[in-house]
């Protein structure tokens, strides 16, 4: 019997843990210590971006990581979660601040990039959108050159 590619295997969370839940929870302990003056959105932005360079460190210097890092202790493992729940604490966080309702964003997003990236043209491909010949041959106004819609975080950089 052959076995199944990593690659193929689906990861599954083991709670169904809503953002709405993270939101609150996070809310709710800013409040209670009165730290909620401290968390406009510039700070937690900035916040995010040092618990990025975080778990950056623990890949630093590591060479390409295997899906399910095999090579990590236990101990990295779990540093690995550490660095992941406080991203995404503040992300959370930044999406309150800023008002924005991050599970409906995010849908949205993943239909956009649906759009952008149909499975019969880009299946195995990891070029940028606009680096497609269909889209290169797309028709701009009269007079125009064709201007590519420039979309950071869609998941191509």
């Amino acid at each position: 019997m052959a076995q199944s590619d990593p690659e193929d295997r689906e990861f599954k969370f083991s709670s169904n843990l809503s953002l709405e839940e993270i939101r609150s929870d996070q809310h709710n302990f800013c409040k209670e210590r009165n730290w909620a003056q401290f968390h406009p959105p510039r700070n937690v932005l900035l916040a995010l971006v040092g618990e990025v360079g975080e778990l950056s460190e623990l890949f630093q210097w590591r060479g390409e990581v295997t899906r399910g890092l095999p090579d990590f202790s236990a101990h990295e493992k779990t540093r690995v979660g550490e660095e992941l729940s406080d991203i995404l604490i503040y992300l959370v966080d930044l999406a309150e601040q800023c008002e924005i309702d991050l599970p409906r964003a995010v849908k949205e997003k993943m239909v956009k990039n649906a759009e952008k990236y149909p499975v019969e043209r880009v299946i195995g491909r990891s070029d940028k959108y606009n680096d497609y010949p269909e889209y290169l041959l797309q028709e701009a106004p009269a007079g125009e050159e064709p201007q590519p819609e420039r979309e950071e975080g869609d998941g191509s950089e």
